[in-house]
C-alpha cells in the first residue's frame, strides 16, 4: 500500500503478527489474511508485504518447489515481498521467547546461515526496481558479552561484512539489491542510536571496509559504499521512545555516521505516568500486573525528576520499583496498537510515531514502512480485536496521519 501525496512510500505489516511455526503454518496464515486485506486497503493495486520466517521456515521454503508455488500464490493475489523480519531466528510465539530472541546472536555461524539464506528467497521475491531489507538482532543481547572487550567486536564485524559482501555479489549477479537492517532494541548490544552509530564509525567502516574490500575485489573507498547500502538501520519507534530518544537527533546522528535508513518499523511503547499519591501508584501496579507474560521481554525504562533514566530487563522486575518517589514516568517495550493513543491509566508513544512520520515525509530518508504490533495474542482483552480489522485500523492510522 502507497501512502504519501506521491505514493514514494510503500507500507507494509509484518507477519509476525500471525502465530505459526513451520512454513506450512506461515503459508496458511498468508493465504487466510494477506488477500482480505490486499481487497480491502489496495483492490486495484499490488499490495506488499512483509514476511517474517524463522531459520526452520527459511530452510523448508528453499526445498523442492515450495518458492516458485509460494511466488505464484503472490503473483495470483497481486501480492509481492519487499523486507523481510530476520530478527528473530526460533518460533515466535505459543511459548517463551524472552532473551532467546536475541540468539543466536552475530557472533554465531548460524546467525550468519540464517540471514544468507534469507537474502536468498528475498532477491528471488523482489519485484523489479524495487530494493529490499531484513532486519536483523541488534548484534548481541548486551548481557551475554563483555562490550568492551574488541574481540566481541571483531567477530561481529567480521560476520555481517559477510552477509554484506554476499548482498553486493547478489546485486552484480541479478541487480537486486538488498540490505541488512540491524534493529537497535533496549538491552540489545547495540541498543540506541548512538550505540549502532558507533559500531559503524568505529568498527564496520575501518576494519570491515578492507575486508569487504578484498572479498569483492573493490577499492577500499568501493568497499566503504557498499558497506553504506547493504548494511542499514531498522529503525522500530517503538524502541526509540523506550529509550527516550528524540526522532529528529536520532535521524542527524545517522546522517552524520552515514548510516542509511533501511525500513521505519511503525510501533508504539507503552507509557504511564507514576502519580505521586501512594494509593494511585498501588492501582498502577495492579493495573499493570497483567501485562506480566511469559512470552515477550517487555524492557523499562523509568525516568527520574531528573531527568536520568534507569533500566529494568523485564515488566515483571520493574514493578517493585514503581513506588520510587522520584520517578515521574515508564516507558516500556509493549508493543500497543498505534491507532490507541490512551486506554485507562495507561498511554502510548503515538505522538512519537507521528513525529518521525513528519521528518520521514519531509526527508524522505527510506521508501519502506512496516507496522510491527505483533502482540495481539498477549494483549489485555480490553485491547484485543478481530485480527483484519485490527490490522486495518493500523494501516488506517498510518494513513489519515502520514503527512502531506
Amino acid at each position: 500500500m502507497q501512502v504519501g501525496k506521491d505514493g514514494y512510500f510503500r507500507l507494509t505489516y509484518c507477519s509476525n503478527i500471525h502465530p505459526g511455526n513451520g512454513w506450512g503454518e506461515v503459508e496458511a496464515n498468508l493465504r487466510r489474511y494477506a488477500p482480505p486485506l490486499k481487497a480491502r486497503l489496495a483492490p486495484d493495486v499490488p499490495f506488499g508485504l512483509g514476511l517474517r520466517l524463522s531459520d526452520r521456515e527459511s530452510r523448508e521454503l528453499l526445498e523442492g518447489d515450495r518458492l516458485a508455488r509460494f511466488q505464484e500464490f503472490l503473483a495470483e493475489h497481486d501480492l509481492y515481498v519487499f523486507l523481510i523480519n530476520g530478527f528473530p531466528y526460533g518460533p515466535f510465539h505459543n511459548q517463551t521467547v524472552k532473551e532467546a530472541v536475541f540468539a543466536p546472536d552475530w557472533r554465531e555461524e548460524e546467525r550468519v546461515d540464517y540471514t544468507l539464506r534469507l537474502a536468498e528467497i528475498l532477491s528471488r521475491l523482489l519485484p523489479a526496481g524495487v530494493d529490499g531489507g531484513i532486519s536483523t538482532s541488534p548484534l548481541s543481547y548486551k548481557a551475554w558479552v563483555d562490550s568492551s572487550d574488541p574481540a566481541v567486536w571483531e567477530q561481529v564485524t567480521r560476520n555481517v561484512v559477510r552477509v554484506a559482501a554476499a548482498l553486493g555479489r547478489l546485486k552484480r549477479e541479478r541487480g537486486t539489491v538488498i540490505h541488512l537492517d540491524i534493529e537497535p532494541e533496549p538491552d540489545g548490544l547495540v541498543e540506541t542510536s548512538a550505540e549502532l552509530a558507533r559500531f559503524f564509525a568505529e568498527w564496520l567502516l575501518p576494519v570491515g571496509a578492507p575486508r569487504l574490500a578484498e572479498a569483492l575485489g573493490v577499492s577500499i573507498e568501493q568497499a566503504r559504499e557498499e558497506l553504506a547500502e547493504h548494511v542499514r538501520v531498522c529503525w522500530d519507534t517503538c524502541h526509540m521512545s523506550v529509550a527516550y530518544e528524540r526522532p529528529a537527533e536520532v535521524l542527524e546522528r545517522y546522517e552524520k555516521a552515514g548510516l542509511r535508513v533501511g525500513r521505519v518499523q511503525v510501533s508504539a511503547a507503552l507509557k504511564v505516568a507514576t502519580p505521586g499519591d501512594p494509593a494511585q501508584r498501588a492501582a498502577l501496579q495492579q493495573a499493570l500486573e497483567p501485562l506480566v507474560e511469559p512470552t515477550y521481554l517487555h524492557q523499562v525504562r523509568q525516568r527520574a525528576q531528573d531527568g536520568s533514566l534507569r533500566a529494568y530487563p523485564d515488566l515483571d522486575r520493574a514493578l517493585p520499583a514503581l513506588h520510587d518517589p522520584e520517578a515521574v514516568e515508564w516507558r516500556t517495550h509493549f508493543h500497543v496498537p498505534i491507532f490507541v493513543e490512551r486506554y485507562g491509566a495507561f498511554c502510548s508513544t503515538q505522538d512519537e510515531i507521528q513525529q518521525v512520520l513528519t521528518l520521514l515525509s519531509a526527508r524522505r530518508f527510506t521508501p519502506h514502512l512496516e507496522i510491527e504490533t505483533y502482540t495481539w495474542q498477549v494483549l489485555p482483552p480490553v485491547l484485543k480485536r478481530d485480527l483484519v480489522d485490527s490490522i486495518e485500523r493500523e494501516y488506517g492510522w498510518v494513513r489519515d496521519v502520514f503527512p502531506g
